[in-house]
């Protein structure tokens, strides 16, 4: 997909409608004007996920908002794909796949709050949308999408840490897929999309999942204007790319997207840079410049002079010289060993470097659960070393970010590794966070204490009962209403308290062996029971309650387990007296 160019007769509309777009964008989140880099905050690529690092050439074409014919372009109508004239159509597939990311993730990150317009944003700048590269209706593509060598220079240097299995080099890494992951940070990040059991960064369902886990790390909510902010940067340090992916994101909130078919014909994003058929080469990351390679063709209506003589062809430094042939009578020359491809130090052994205990309550997340050093024999530290952090048991249902209980890191330059964020779930309880190094079974593992503390019990301020009528009942009969209790705090519904109920004397102390009771299920008496814990509106209903042949005032003392107590006074009514019949004979009448 070639960056779109403005025509002359609209030079003026597109820049003044990207001009308001932007300024719209910079509003909306805070963002600031363009710069290279961002600043070192949490948004920072840390140590063990080089994903923000340049690791290709993102488009970084703003949506052209003046549609070129009026009518088309419409929402859920659009014709074509991203024409120079502004049209926004995504894919079939593609956009399936983001909603189908959105959905999941509102289900395994409610907090994130991820809109599929944002996943469809990064897939815009990253790949536009794999288009070109023969997406299929199951989410696979044609032909590979991969991002440049990472061998350092224009780009970062990351040597391999996936053996080759994504990205097809054993060497160093390059980013792959519709959402260009790195595949240490796909290790991390990835997810199953579309259901088949395996996490595939060149699957659109499976790429468009992983990025929705990876925004929404560090327990990031997207719909504060900070977190967005820094949940893009994470992507890629560049504010010209956080301008770019929102730009396209509110775009496609706007109602201004369509689908097209998925062969639908456009010339594909190449994002390793290089420009061999595929139109002027795209702005590196940071930059928003294009630079178009010059032509050899002769200008129009002009001749090329031939030269008398030939000139002796200086080297090209671009173009590496053809090989030369051995020379048979010459023996070869010892080879000497490539600086680019250091042999790492073996590792000997693993040294904490992080508190040996971490907690986490349940419910929310290990941030930074454990880091490790990789050493030599000599404690040199072990640069490219893969460290394997695996949650050990099932006694929580702790899971790193992604839903894996096993990830790999690899070593920096200091010889570091950093567990990923682990979800510690809901249930409370302790398990080892072990790390390895793949593959050398001889290196003692080092183990952290990982501890989920329950979440805080809720707390009510006061439980009252609702209504006021008075619980009367006849001997042996059931009281006519029934006893319905709020929990509230600070006037507001809490559910989650539990209590229990006791039939009482009418001073509400002890318990009585006759009286008003429950039945079990069974259906036998009974006069205390467990009322479980209040629902979404704070209340809960008491049992049917009956009277005995006892008559008399009681209570039924209700306590809450953060210690509230209550009394609902109760009422059995006596029986009313029998008439005998009269023994006394009547007189007889005179006669």
């Amino acid at each position: 997909m070639k960056i779109l160019r403005t025509r002359a007769a609209s030079v003026s509309r597109q820049g003044l409608c990207t001009a308001l777009l932007v300024a719209s964008l910079t509003a909306a989140v805070g963002v600031s004007p363009p710069h290279n880099t961002a600043g070192a905050d949490e948004s920072s690529p840390r140590p063990s996920d080089p994903q923000g690092k340049p690791h290709g050439v993102p488009n970084l074409a703003l949506p052209d908002l003046a549609p070129k014919n009026p009518g088309k372009g419409k929402p859920g109508g659009g014709t074509g794909g991203d024409a120079p004239d502004g049209n926004t159509g995504i894919p079939k597939t593609a956009l399936a796949a983001y909603q189908n990311a959105a959905r999941l993730a509102a289900t395994q990150l409610p907090g994130c709050h991820i809109p599929w317009e944002l996943i469809a944003g990064i897939g815009r700048v990253e790949s536009v949308h794999a288009g070109g590269y023969g997406l299929r209706s199951d989410g696979s593509t044609e032909k590979p999408i991969r991002g440049p060598r990472l061998t350092g220079g224009q780009f970062a240097e990351i040597r391999d840490t996936d053996k080759g299995r994504w990205d097809g080099d054993t060497e160093y890494d390059r980013a792959v897929g519709p959402t260009q992951f790195i595949p240490s940070t796909w290790e991390m990040s990835g997810a199953d999309g579309n259901g088949d059991g395996i996490k595939d960064p060149n699957n659109i369902f499976d790429a468009a999942l992983g990025t929705a886990h990876y925004l929404c790390a560090n327990n990031r909510d997207l719909n504060s204007s900070a977190d967005l902010d820094k949940a893009v940067l994470s992507y890629n340090q560049s504010r010209e790319y956080v301008t770019a992916v929102l730009a396209w994101m509110r775009t496609y909130q706007s109602g201004n997207v369509g689908t097209v078919p998925d062969d639908t014909p456009t010339t594909p994003h190449n994002p390793s840079g290089d420009t061999s058929g595929t139109g002027p080469t795209r702005p590196s990351p940071g930059t928003g410049s294009t630079t178009t390679p010059p032509s050899n063709k002769p200008s129009p209506g002009k001749q090329t002079p031939t030269p008398e003589k030939p000139r002796p062809q200086k080297p090209d430094p671009q173009k590496p010289e053809p090989p030369k042939k051995p020379d048979p009578q010459k023996p070869d020359p010892p080879k000497k060993p490539d600086p680019e491809k250091p042999t790492p130090s073996p590792v000997t052994h693993l040294k904490r470097t992080s508190a040996a205990n971490v907690e986490a309550t349940a419910g929310d997340a290990f941030d930074k659960p454990g880091n490790v050093q990789a050493l030599d024999k000599t404690n040199k530290p072990v640069v490219g070393a893969r460290v394997v952090f695996e949650i050990i048991g099932e006694s929580t249902k702790a899971r790193f970010l992604g839903g894996s209980k096993k990830v790999t890191a690899t070593t920096l330059k200091d010889g570091i590794a950093e567990a990923p964020t682990i979800l510690a779930g809901a249930t409370a309880g302790q398990f080892p966070l072990r790390a390895t190094v793949e593959g050398k079974d001889s290196v003692t593992p080092v183990d952290f204490n990982a501890t989920v503390k329950p979440a805080p019990a809720p707390h009510a301020d006061e439980i009252i009962r609702v209504g006021n009528e008075s619980l009367k009942a006849e001997p042996n009969s059931a009281f006519t209403s029934k006893i319905v209790i709020q929990a509230s705090a600070d006037g507001k519904a809490m559910p989650g308290i539990g209590m229990t109920a006791t039939v009482a004397p009418a001073n509400g102390e002890g318990t009585v062996k006759a009286g008003p009771y429950f039945k079990d299920k069974n259906g036998k008496p009974v006069r205390e029971v467990d009322l479980g814990k209040t629902g979404k509106t704070g209340q809960v209903t008491l049992p049917e309650l009956f009277a005995d042949d006892l008559p008399g005032s009681f209570t039924v003392r209700v306590v809450s387990s953060d210690g509230q107590v209550l009394l609902v006074r109760l009422t059995v009514l006596a029986a009313e007296p029998t008439q005998k019949p009269s023994t006394t004979p009547s007189a007889s009448p005179k006669s």
